[in-house]
């Protein structure tokens, strides 16, 4: 059993069918087949079974692609280990969040990395937390920034930080929105499965508010615009907002207090080999987070 049998085995797996796997891998159609019968003749046992569409795991299928992950990944890794420089290059893909992407502390640990590492090719991705969590765990990006709590078994954090949560309205409008119910007032805010917004519907819930008149948006220079428009109000982080309030068009106000925080992380996979410029990126992060007084959580 050779590493390229497990490889297409799992995208034979993947695609549900030999036919569209060979045309993924180039291979052509005759050649899979042939691999997958000295598979089976191999390890004794029908690893696939057909079905009009395609083919799906036989049982014994199902136990070799949990191992033939596993093992790939490691090869993966063992590969990336040995072939790595002792210093920072290379591509490096990392997950950002909206909330995180404009602030000043990422700002400028970005500037200090690109100086300090100009042979590393970074690419940002923003996306939302939920998409970053997936996207690491299936090996799409190299690390992500993730704000909310999920399921870490499988991922290392190099550091995390408690960010506060205010409440944004328009400048000219106070905390009326906040403290009563209000007749349907509108609320700007990121898509499903961002925390901040989270906090929000459970506020109002927690108001008994019956109808939730909700405007989302996916990037924060939207929601920025709206709040100013006077459109709606917002949760938000702090550090998002960049101006004085007045200055900006918008005002600051504290939230409840179990709304009042929420953690952000920047995590990985947990692997033995960690890439030098990964590393780098996260000390980066480290030191500006630190600069601005930001309560750091360092793990790495």
């Amino acid at each position: 059993m050779e590493l390229t049998d497990l490889k297409v085995f799992i995208a034979i797996v993947k695609e549900g069918s030999i036919t569209r796997a060979a045309e993924k891998l180039g291979y052509v159609q005759s050649n899979l087949t042939t691999r997958v019968r000295k598979l089976e003749s191999e390890l004794g046992a029908q690893l696939f079974l057909r079905t009009p569409k395609g083919v799906v795991l036989a049982e014994k299928g199902l136990v070799l692609y949990q191992y033939a992950t596993d093992i790939l990944m490691l090869a993966e890794e063992a590969a990336k280990a040995v072939k790595e420089p002792d210093y920072p290059c290379g591509p490096l893909s990392i997950g950002v969040v909206e909330t995180i992407a404009s602030t000043a502390p990422f700002i400028q640990a970005l500037s200090e990395f690109q100086t300090q590492y100009p042979e590393v090719s970074l690419s940002l991705v923003t996306a939302t937390s939920k998409e970053n969590y997936e996207k690491v765990l299936d090996r799409r990006l190299d690390g992500a920034f993730l704000t909310g709590e999920f399921e870490l078994s499988s991922l290392q954090i190099a550091f995390e930080i408690q960010e506060e949560v205010v409440l944004l309205t328009p400048a000219g409008q106070g905390t009326e929105a906040f403290n009563a119910k209000t007749g349907n007032p509108a609320w700007v805010v990121f898509p499903k499965g961002c925390p901040l917004r989270a906090a929000n519907e459970d506020w109002l819930h927690s108001k008994e508010e019956q109808s939730m008149n909700m405007i989302e948006v996916s990037t924060l220079e939207t929601m920025l615009n709206c709040v100013r428009a006077g459109i709606g109000s917002a949760f938000l982080t702090r550090m998002a907002v960049t101006a004085t309030a007045d200055e900006d068009g918008v005002r600051m106000y504290p939230v409840p207090e179990r709304y009042q925080f929420v953690t952000t992380r920047l995590v990985s996979r947990k692997e033995q080999f960690q890439s030098q410029a990964f590393l780098a990126f996260a000390a980066c992060v480290k030191r500006a987070g630190q600069r601005f007084n930001l309560a750091v959580y360092a793990n790495a």
